[in-house]
């Protein structure tokens, strides 16, 4: 205790109360380091909307889970029109087109191949009788008419 001095004028005192006021403000200040202060929290969050604001905001417009939704369903109708084409140009009847197969084009058209190979060649249906029963028609065909016209 033979440190003490005591304090004779005013200016001792202002100076002791000024040390002791700085010191806890730096205690004060170390302690609330890394928090925000009302107005740099305003300056900071003033773009930012409401729940309620944002709800009105975004009305009409769809959800993450929707959107995957929607996404899912355009891939799946993209994949379908992939292989209605791929069928076709491999001469598949259109029922066989979602059969086939694969992850990508190259892998659904060797699927489409391997189902045709296995089918066996498309025969066409012919654009007019080639049996031999032609005359005969022609000359039946030939009659009727010649008994429409009153011949």
């Amino acid at each position: 205790m033979s440190d003490f001095e005591p304090i004779e004028t005013r200016e001792q005192f202002e100076d002791e109360v000024s040390k002791r006021l700085e010191r806890e403000r730096e205690s004060i200040e170390k302690r609330y380091e890394g928090f925000l202060s009302p107005d740099d929290v305003a300056n900071k969050y003033k773009e930012y909307l409401s729940p309620d604001d944002e709800k009105k905001k975004y009305e009409g417009y769809l959800s993450p889970e929707e959107a995957a939704k929607k996404d899912a369903e355009i891939k799946r109708y993209e994949t379908s029109a992939i292989k209605i084409k791929i069928a076709h140009e491999a001469g598949l009847p259109y029922e066989l087109a979602e059969r086939l197969s694969g992850e990508n084009e190259k892998e659904m058209k060797k699927d489409a191949e391997m189902l045709k190979g296995l089918l066996g060649e498309k025969k066409k249906a012919p654009l007019r009788e080639t049996e031999g029963n032609n005359k005969k028609n022609d000359a039946a065909y030939r009659s009727m008419l010649s008994e429409m016209k009153g011949e």
